[in-house]
């Protein structure tokens, strides 16, 4: 199982496409486009954060579960990062401590009702995307969901600024895996070919390397 992470924006749905087409593998995405509560959330994330962070977890672990069923799949997001999502929340004052203790507690609850077998509950390798601020900036704008503008909501630009920020210390930290980081600036494989073909091929390495 390989899992990917980034921010928003960082071309996670992108290089999982890549991914599975190249593996000839399953995807399974994050639910974003069909989700009801997430333009609620912006709107008002005091009342709809809990709630979000609850429809992500469910939808995550059946995603999860499902991918058990093959040895390669391909995740666009990880679970992980989700707990990183939500304190920044509570730090923000969009969500309370206590919804935050409750969401790491049941989260960590639920992982470990996660079967052993047929797989191991942490993925094989997981992928980093790192973007700077400024493309995050411009691909936000560009894919143009209307909730998540700066220029309709100013409070935002604080919000994806420390989001941006503590995605570094997050990968650091991370150690459920092996892992790997890619340069989304230096290597634009969502727009550029040739940095595509560069992307899978920094993938195929690792994953030898790995025995997988």
């Amino acid at each position: 199982m390989i899992v990917l992470s980034g921010t928003i924006g960082a071309g996670k749905t992108s290089l999982t496409n890549m991914l599975a087409d190249h593996l000839h593998k399953p995807a399974f995405y994050e639910s974003v486009d069909d989700n009801e509560i997430l333009p609620l959330f912006y709107q008002n994330p005091k009342k709809y954060g809990f709630l979000l962070q609850i429809y992500f977890l469910n939808k995550r672990l059946d995603s999860i579960k499902e991918a058990f069923k093959d040895d390669e799949t391909v995740l666009d997001r990880s679970i992980f990062e989700d707990s990183l999502l939500f304190k920044l929340n509570a730090d923000l004052g969009r969500a309370t401590q206590t919804e935050s203790d409750i969401y790491d507690s049941l989260l960590q609850n639920m992982m470990e009702e996660l079967p052993e077998t047929p797989h191991k509950k942490n993925p094989d390798l997981l992928i980093h995307i790192n973007i700077s601020f400024d493309t995050m900036l411009q691909r936000i704008k560009k894919r143009g969901r209307s909730f998540e503008q700066v220029d309709q909501d100013p409070s935002l630009y604080n919000y994806y600024k420390e989001l941006d920020a503590r995605y570094v210390d997050w990968y650091q930290n991370y150690d459920k895996s092996p892992k790997m980081v890619i340069n989304g600036d230096d290597l634009d494989f969502v727009e550029d070919p040739s940095a595509q073909k560069q992307v899978l091929s920094m993938v195929d390495d690792k994953l030898a390397s790995l025995g997988l």
